[in-house]
């Protein structure tokens, strides 16, 4: 079985993020980029499959301009056997990159796609649910649990009510869960091996792909301050700057 995953590049979580003073989007300038973390989980998911003998090859593809080549070193450096850069300085959204995975499925035809239930940078958690209806494949989202096997995958889904169990027929798409599993350190012989993997570039026209926005940012502001809290000596004062003050009671 081969699996196919994708991998973003986004601004490291650990950063804090600024907003550019013309409040045209978020300025990335100088600053660390990284692979976003739920795909990690999602490469980490892939590779344990493999290495439990389930999947056959794993194959890491990442949408964007020509530095994601770094993100996709990171994948092959957790296992990935191969990479598949789709190369463009377009601002891509959620459909674009949907249809451009589509593309890539297409050619090299895996049972399963796993991904991020969703990129940190814009927190979209699209591209999944639109590649499983662009594709017409089974989907299930915010896994916490895989299992393989007999032609189907077994997902335990987090949701609102709690955790549910479903069966997807292959070939389908699964979007990872924080709780999926805790990716494993990079090690330097691993990422000096990553190196010598191969990596596939090619151009949104080599696909037959537009990925032209469909949606423009009119403006990003930073959220307001928030006001210090305020400590009270007693329940009388509390009530007493609700009253007065807050004017909620």
């Amino acid at each position: 079985m081969k699996i196919m995953t994708a991998v973003k590049r986004v601004v490291d979580y650990n950063v804090k993020v600024r907003v550019k003073s013309d409040q045209s989007g978020v300025d990335i300038g100088n600053v660390k980029m990284s692979m976003n973390p739920f795909d990690e989980i999602a490469t980490e998911a892939a590779v344990r499959l493999k290495e439990a003998g389930t999947a056959s090859e794993v194959i890491a593809v990442s949408c964007g301009l020509a530095q994601s080549q770094e993100t996709l070193r990171t994948a092959l450096a957790i296992g990935a056997d191969r990479g598949v850069l789709v190369e463009t300085d377009a601002e891509l959204q959620p459909l674009a990159v949907a249809k451009l995975l589509k593309a890539v499925i297409d050619k090299e035809q895996p049972q399963l796609v796993i991904l991020g239930k969703q990129a940190i940078d814009d927190d979209a958690g699209q591209t999944g649910q639109m590649l499983a209806a662009l594709l017409d494949w089974p989907q299930a989202t915010f896994a916490s649990h895989i299992e393989i096997g007999d032609d189907k995958a077994t997902v335990m889904r987090e949701v609102d009510g709690g955790l549910e169990v479903i069966t997807l027929k292959l070939p389908a798409i699964v979007t990872t869960d924080l709780r999926l599993n805790e990716p494993r350190y990079v090690t330097l012989p691993n990422i000096m091996k990553a190196k010598k993997k191969p990596i596939e570039t090619v151009r949104p026209a080599d696909l037959n792909v537009d990925p032209a926005p469909r949606l423009k940012t009119l403006k990003v502001v930073e959220p307001p301050v928030r006001k210090a809290g305020v400590m009270v000596p007693n329940v009388a004062a509390l009530v007493e700057k609700l009253k007065t003050e807050a004017k909620v009671i």
